[in-house]
């Protein structure tokens, strides 16, 4: 039988590797000196983005990212840090991060990893000025709809152009 600190390590280890394998990346913070309310707040605003924020012991968080062949990404695991895993869109988390550590200068990005690709501390800060997905489709979309727009611009100018000639032709016929 095993022991209840077995166990909850055991646990620990799956639900980390679980929830990365359903995530598209996570980014690796130190947390130390940021209080109990100031990480309860940051675990609101990732939740309301879609990320979720893990703080568990290190030896637990090494073990899983070397067994998920992130041997990179165990190195930076050394001090009280959690674990931020993001489901959907990495660019809102990074603005929650950075913002927060405006605010609270304790809190540390130390890096992380967005679909096999390993993220900096700039990568993060790039990441959170870029604009949001919606955004970037609706600029798609106005630069796809921009020529056919111009296009129907065109050729209506024409039609009105080639009309007017023709009221001037009738005009001098019958003056």
């Amino acid at each position: 039988m095993k022991k209840i600190g077995q166990l909850i390590k055991e646990t620990s280890e799956n639900r980390i590797k679980n929830t990365f394998k359903s995530s598209k990346g996570l980014i690796i913070i130190k947390y130390s000196g940021v209080s109990s309310p100031d990480m309860s707040t940051l675990r609101k605003g990732l939740r309301a983005s879609g990320s979720d924020l893990f703080v568990v012991k290190n030896s637990i968080a090494k073990r899983a990212m070397k067994e998920l062949g992130l041997v990179d990404l165990a190195k930076s695991i050394e001090t009280p840090c959690g674990m931020i895993f993001f489901k959907d869109e990495p660019v809102d988390t990074s603005r929650i991060l950075c913002a927060f550590r405006k605010e609270h200068e304790k809190l540390v990005l130390e890096g992380g990893l967005l679909q096999d690709k390993l993220l900096s501390l700039k990568d993060i800060e790039v990441m959170s000025t870029l604009p949001s997905k919606e955004v970037m489709r609706a600029r798609v979309v106005v630069t796809l709809n921009a020529p056919i727009a111009k296009l129907a611009i065109v050729l209506n100018q024409t039609l009105k152009k080639f009309v007017y000639c023709l009221d001037q032709i009738k005009q001098k016929k019958t003056s």
